[in-house]
């Protein structure tokens, strides 16, 4: 799933290739993939986009004297730019395809969605804040004022665990689940520690280990092209999606604990004391 660095990433790219721009053609290939309908997608049509912004996990258009265009790549959605869009319409079927934008220039981008769960959102609102997802985000952890006592405040009387705490957009916007794998990894924290009873110096751990991390991988994504972008952020994961592999700080193994419907990825002897966290499902397995 694209989190803030990537998609902080796009908006970087988006914003060289869309603003000062004409949308000529918004084209749904595959229609779950709109969440609203009033106004129409062709209201977009014939604007010039203004702005490129980022909420959180969410890219938004902004176009001249319109509305925006807000999406949520989810778990398996991209953006796909292409200098030169095919002349033909897009044909609906069971490709990855959901939606087509078209410049006057001829070039613009694709929004496709891998795998069977579509969750790929799109949204044409006239505020941003109309978008539920939007409206309930918490803070940016890289927001000038998001300081290391409002890390503090966010986690006071949080009885859930720090894996979930971060992940949850309401709290804290832009966090997912690789991340959150690598921010507790370099805060030395294992991620079934309870929030709210972090010491005032593991908190400050954690905001250099969020704070840092994040920044790092925006930097590393600064400038590359929009379809290298999950490779690059791969490249530059520790512990995520790292299972089996010696941890690149300490040489210990990267375990995995299991989810219904996804996974984390830790260190035991920089995170746990040593300790392998019990995996429930593989538990059950065994029984």
């Amino acid at each position: 799933m694209p989190e803030l660095p990537e998609v902080e990433a796009l908006r970087d790219f988006l914003s060289e290739h869309l603003v000062g721009h004409e949308i000529v053609r918004v084209l749904p290939v595959a229609i779950s993939v709109l969440k609203t309908y009033d106004p129409p997608l062709t209201v977009l049509e014939g604007r010039e986009v203004t702005a490129v912004h980022r909420y959180g996990k969410f890219l938004g258009l902004e176009t001249d004297g319109g509305p925006y265009f807000v999406t949520h790549l989810a778990r398996a959605g991209w953006l796909q730019w292409k200098d030169r869009l095919p002349s033909g319409p897009p044909r609906p079927g069971r490709g990855p395809l959901a939606l087509r934008v078209a410049l006057e220039t001829g070039a613009g981008f694709d929004l496709t969605e891998a795998g069977t769960q579509k969750r790929l959102a799109v949204y044409v609102v006239a505020d941003p804040a109309e978008v539920p997802g939007v409206a309930r985000l918490g803070p940016d952890p890289l927001a000038g004022d998001f300081d290391e006592r409002r890390l503090a405040e966010l986690l006071s009387g949080e009885r859930r665990r720090l894996k979930g705490a971060l992940r949850d957009q309401g709290l804290i916007a832009g966090v997912g689940n690789a991340y959150s794998d690598e921010i507790l990894h370099a805060a030395r924290m294992s991620p079934f520690k309870l929030a709210a009873s972090l010491t005032p110096e593991e908190t400050t751990r954690l905001y250099e280990a969020l704070r840092g991390t994040l920044t790092e991988a925006v930097e590393r994504s600064r400038g590359v092209a929009a379809g290298r972008l999950k490779a690059e952020k791969k490249s530059g994961l520790r512990v995520h999606g790292r299972t089996g592999e010696p941890c690149p700080v300490c040489g210990d193994t990267v375990r995995e604990v299991s989810f219904s419907d996804s996974s984390l990825q830790y260190c035991p002897t920089c995170q746990t004391g040593g300790k392998p966290l019990a995996d429930r499902r593989l538990s059950r397995l065994l029984k």
